[in-house]
């Protein structure tokens, strides 16, 4: 079924920028809240097709943020100061930040692309702004540069709140903390996004009654639906033969000697989400670049023997069903739908900004 798009552009007056725009989840969700999206900003030219295939009446603008000129960008969107109409948002690649204990070395540069961010909202002085991140960015306020960044907020009579969600409170079926500033200069009011009523799990929105048919690893889908799973060994499809149904872990093949990992041996204890299935009445774990792959999370089907396809991830993102994915290759689009912000997510705040502009 195609879906019907609203005039977004006469909804409101309210226009946004998207710095860090990836494929689109945060525009997306603007859109779908009213707010008439000018332009995403992403350094992956990767993204471009992506963000220009959904976020329609919009302008992909590949830069690095840290090259990108306040005057320039002004220019190019036709934009003003202290306009109280602009919301600049600003969701900066977070590796840094995670608290995954990973390698922090490629990712050095993320870490200061809050202060870049920051120059354009000092510059503009817009009536809201919108930061998106991961938690470790609030526990780490004073390095990351997060703390002198409200105190300039609030001295500039911006009412900020700041705190971390969990994305499933407003209508993602997944598991995703995340840290969201949202700043108003417009009243007195402290925005946030409001929950939804209800939690979605992964059995309202994934299975055969919700549109995705039975398929095995290694499916090819050369539509854009992208039903796409990765390809298994015969072993891993063995193991997950032995994992239980609806949310079983890797302990169902522990005690059989050619299918358990050196690397697991004596350690029952640790790491069990890997080849992990997925439960049918509890959120998604957090959805990442890699859930492609059941060997790097609970990333398994709850019941066929197989990781979750492309457009299974997309939609416990809270992706549309034809949300058009644009990319060379699955780990490519798998990275674009893992980092991205969830829609409905971003819709909730997107709604909260409408509701006090009006």
């Amino acid at each position: 079924m195609t879906r019907i798009k609203p005039n977004i552009s006469n909804q409101t007056p309210l226009k946004a920028v998207d710095f860090f725009c990836g494929g689109g989840g945060m525009s997306y969700g603007m859109q779908e809240a009213g707010i008439n999206v000018l332009a995403g900003v992403d350094i992956d030219g990767n993204c471009k097709d992506t963000y220009e295939a959904n976020i329609k009446e919009a302008s992909f603008i590949k830069a690095d943020v840290s090259d990108l000129k306040e005057k320039d960008l002004q220019k190019q969107l036709g934009l003003k100061r202290r306009d109280k109409n602009l919301v600049l948002i600003g969701c900066s690649p977070c590796q840094f930040w995670s608290i995954i204990n990973t390698d922090k070395t490629k990712s050095q540069k993320s870490k200061n692309l809050l202060a870049e961010f920051r120059r354009f909202v000092e510059y503009f002085r817009p009536g809201y702004v919108i930061v998106e991140n991961v938690p470790g960015v609030l526990r780490k306020k004073k390095e990351s540069g997060l703390e002198d960044f409200i105190v300039w907020l609030e001295n500039n009579k911006y009412q900020v709140h700041f705190d971390v969600h969990n994305t499933n409170d407003f209508g993602v079926p997944q598991n995703r903390k995340r840290f969201t500033l949202v700043a108003n200069r417009t009243s007195k009011n402290k925005i946030f996004p409001k929950k939804k009523s209800n939690k979605l799990a992964v059995k309202d929105v994934l299975g055969e009654k919700n549109g995705f048919p039975k398929v095995s690893a290694g499916n090819r889908d050369k539509t854009d639906f992208l039903h796409t799973t990765s390809n298994l060994t015969d072993l891993t499809i063995e193991r997950l033969q032995h994992v239980n149904k609806d949310g079983g872990d890797r302990l169902g093949f522990a005690n059989i000697e050619h299918l358990q990992l050196k690397c697991f041996l004596g350690k029952n204890d640790s790491f069990k989400d890997t080849f992990g299935r997925m439960w049918w009445n509890k959120p998604a774990p957090t959805i990442t670049t890699k859930f492609l792959s059941v060997s790097n999370g609970r990333f398994a089907h709850p019941e066929e023997n197989r990781g979750i396809s492309l457009r299974e991830g997309a939609v416990l993102q809270s992706f549309p069903k034809d949300y058009k994915f644009k990319g060379t290759s699955q780990e490519l689009i798998a990275r674009i739908i893992g980092n991205a912000v969830p829609p409905k997510y971003a819709e909730c705040i997107g709604t909260s900004i409408v509701e006090n502009h009006k």
